[in-house]
């Protein structure tokens, strides 16, 4: 039967005769009641996204700095950061993804929403059956009827089984059921969502990590050449060649080198410390991985961004599409209670004066009730109706801007891969030529035609220009990570389960 419609206009509506409640009954059973849900389209953002794409990264000279290719055919449900090629990275996700305290209160969460949607379930497909059994003492006067004669006093026992069930003619409970469906799908896509973010977390970390390392490596080289460069100064000071405010420039410059390095360094130990709590871990644990630029590979295939895919695959938007869902069958909800609700319940039972006589055929009772209510004046209902609708269109709402924000990721993760590896290449060009410089220098000194301040200039050039190069090699490793987050890569989409119609 087509999905029943209503008005939000209030009516007064007679009390229906006995032919016309049958005449309802007939009409609504089997219906339900508002609009059967349907997905949103994909978003029609292909050209935005093609244009974004570029055909391929530019080449760098320094791992991880190779250029990468688009796969059309990638396993997108496989864990992504095996990727990167760290087994180090891989065992701390591994411990992450069981001692997570955020994954553990995700995973009940969902547990407490699948058992709310099985007691509605119960609560609405199957009959309420009830047994009780009772007995009580009585004293009964006769004068109190105007009657002659002594009072007396007698037991009563009973016992009785009841069934009570509600018929669902417009639909309202399969929506309610159908609402609560939805949402327990919607926290299945928080855990999965909670998952993926708390890999790419620890992905992110490790590499920022492995960055500052290798920035505190560079940093004190640079000190070091800085202050041996000031000490050939103070020397030439000593012997007049050099003037006081030459020394002074230069012991300054030491020092802000200097002083850098414990600002790099507790950053390095505040990564630690985030390691350790994303993997469930005491902040100070003993025995974590300390990572460098060589625990990481540059991913050579990079997922090819379908917009049609990737909506499948996000948690975040399978999430909003659910809690749409949800607020569509609320709305249902919200109609039926504008239809007759039909009640029915029956016992079977006996009373007796002696709980022996309870199992006698003479003791047995039964009752048999039907009744149809049908909502006649209730100015509450179009309201929730209204509210109901109101609801719907939020979520719609909330749908397409976690749509879009979604295309706003993806499309910047697509554009900083080409940027980043555009940097990279240009880098490690000045690596090489800071390198090549140095090597010159490096042969002019052992000639003597250079002096070894012009080496230690020379060498300090060298960090300098390392420390940048660190910082392109972990921004490509970011990247990667990035668009893999963005496309939704890591996990096999949404969760098998019926919703109802």
């Amino acid at each position: 039967m087509a999905p029943l419609k209503m008005h939000a206009s209030v009516r007064t509506v007679r009390t229906p005769t006995p032919l016309a409640a049958v005449v309802w009954v007939a009409l609504l059973a089997g219906c339900t009641a508002g609009p059967d849900f349907r997905p949103p389209a994909p978003p029609g953002s292909a050209a935005l996204l093609a244009a974004a794409q570029p055909l391929h990264t530019a080449p760098g000279g320094a791992a991880p700095g190779q250029a990468q290719r688009w796969a059309a055919d990638m396993d997108m449900a496989a864990p992504w950061w095996h990727r990167f090629g760290s087994p180090p990275l891989d065992a701390l996700i591994d411990q992450a993804l069981v001692a997570s305290p955020t994954l553990t209160a995700a995973e009940a969460t969902l547990r407490q929403a699948q058992e709310m949607r099985a007691a509605q379930a119960g609560a609405t497909q199957l009959p309420r059956v009830d047994a009780s059994a009772g007995g009580q003492r009585q004293r009964m006067s006769p004068s109190a009827q105007g009657l002659p004669g002594e009072g007396r006093s007698f037991s009563q026992y009973s016992a009785s089984i009841g069934v009570r069930y509600t018929l669902d003619l417009a639909g309202g409970n399969r929506r309610a059921l159908e609402a609560l469906s939805a949402r327990t799908d919607y926290r299945h896509y928080q855990r999965e969502g909670a998952r993926l973010n708390l890999a790419a977390s620890i992905v992110a970390t490790a590499i920022t990590q492995a960055r500052l390392a290798a920035q505190i490596e560079a940093l004190q080289a640079i000190v070091q050449t800085q202050e041996a460069q000031l000490h050939i100064t103070g020397e030439r000071l000593r012997l007049g060649q050099a003037a006081h405010s030459e020394v002074l420039a230069l012991q300054a410059q030491v020092e802000q080198a200097r002083a850098g390095v414990p600002l790099l360094r507790q950053q390095h130990q505040q990564s630690s410390h985030l390691l350790a709590t994303l993997a469930g871990l005491a902040p100070t644990a003993q025995g974590l991985h300390s990572f460098t630029l060589n625990d990481f590979t540059l991913p050579a295939e990079l997922p090819l961004v379908i917009p049609s895919e990737w909506v499948r695959l996000r948690p975040d938007i399978q999430g909003a599409q659910a809690l749409l869902h949800a607020a569509n069958a609320d709305y249902g909800v919200a109609v039926a209670r504008l239809y007759p609700q039909v009640n029915l319940s029956a016992s079977l039972g006996s009373q007796a004066l002696t709980t022996g006589a309870l199992l006698g055929g003479a003791a047995s009772v039964w009752s048999l009730i039907g009744q149809i209510t049908q909502p006649v004046f209730n100015p509450a209902l179009p309201a929730e109706k209204r509210a109901a609708l109101a609801a719907l269109d939020a979520a719609a709402a909330n749908y397409q801007g976690v749509v879009l924000e979604a295309l706003r990721s993806v499309a910047d993760a697509l554009r900083a891969l080409d940027n980043d590896a555009q940097a990279l290449a240009a880098q490690t060009g000045a690596d090489a030529a800071a390198q090549g410089s140095l090597q010159s220098m490096q042969r002019q000194y052992a000639l003597g035609s250079a002096s070894y301040l012009q080496l230690l200039i020379a060498q300090q050039q060298v960090q300098q220009i390392r420390t940048d190069l660190v910082a392109a090699q972990a921004r490509r490793l970011l990247g990667s990570a990035a668009l893999y987050q963005a496309v939704g890569a890591g996990w096999a989409g949404a969760p098998q389960s019926s919703h109802g119609s």
